[in-house]
């Protein structure tokens, strides 16, 4: 489940970058949000009875931080390539693993360190220091989107907790954008921002979540170090970005800190 959530996380927004000079990034994370929350609330119509204080709090947390994710990284990829952004976003992953890691599972943070020097490259200066500001602020979002989903997962059935969560982070992104992006819309615009939405996010998260509920967040973190791999696939074969020599080791370097963190697998049982 978590193999085919990276995937179409990483498809669907290559897809989404085609929407960017009509919309911008922005606009186009609004879009994606606003059907993702519409569909989750319709489709699961989630029951006051089923949340504590707790839990409501948490979906709360977690529809913020998905905005953030959200937002921060589609305004990442509108100033970086998609394999450098999503390396960079997979800090947030790798330092949850790191973290929660034991033995020497600290010591790869070096190794994390020297792959996003060569990802960025800041001898020559060619990275966009603010599209990499996007992506680690991306990255410290997704870290606390996945203890914010394990901790949904745990305390919530089925999908109730990300029918609350969705609306949030679509509620998050208008505060944002304002209501000048709708004069933007077409019918044709509406009905793609539709299929994005069940691309990336409905899809993928509800995977995640279901993940998450048998993976410790260590060893989730660490399985999702494959999604630079993926995103650097799909930006050579979609969009045609080619890397230089740098950024590719500094990718694989990052794969690699990612692959020496895990230490655990399945979830223990209580």
């Amino acid at each position: 489940m978590a193999l085919a959530s990276m995937t179409l996380v990483q498809l669907g927004l290559a897809a989404s970058i085609g929407l960017m000079d009509q919309l911008g990034a922005a606009g186009v994370a609004w879009l994606r949000l606003s059907w993702a929350g519409v569909l989750l609330l319709v489709l699961v119509r989630p029951r006051p009875s089923a949340f504590t204080r707790s839990s409501l709090l948490a979906c709360i947390a977690l529809g913020v931080v998905t905005a953030g994710i959200t937002m921060l990284f589609m305004a990442s990829v509108e100033r970086l390539p998609l394999g450098t952004a999503s390396a960079l976003e997979f800090l947030g992953p790798l330092g949850v693993a790191i973290a929660r890691g034991r033995g020497t599972a600290r010591v790869w943070a070096l190794v994390a360190a020297a792959g996003v020097l060569l990802l960025t490259e800041p001898w020559h200066g060619t990275a966009d220091p603010v599209g990499v500001a996007f992506a680690l602020g991306a990255a410290c979002c997704w870290a606390a989107y996945i203890l914010l989903t394990q901790r949904v997962g745990d305390e919530l059935s089925g999908l109730q907790g990300l029918a609350i969560s969705m609306p949030v982070a679509a509620l998050v992104a208008t505060a944002v954008t304002g209501p000048a992006i709708v004069t933007t819309l077409t019918p044709e615009v509406v009905l793609v921002g539709l299929g994005l939405a069940l691309l990336l996010p409905v899809v993928p998260f509800a995977m995640e979540l279901s993940a998450l509920r048998r993976l410790t967040s260590a060893a989730f973190g660490t399985l999702m170090c494959l999604e630079p791999a993926i995103a650097l696939t799909v930006g050579l074969v979609l969009l045609g970005q080619v890397p230089g020599w740098a950024p590719v080791v500094g990718i694989g370097l990052v794969i690699a800190a990612g692959i020496g963190a895990e230490r655990t697998g399945a979830r223990a049982t209580t």
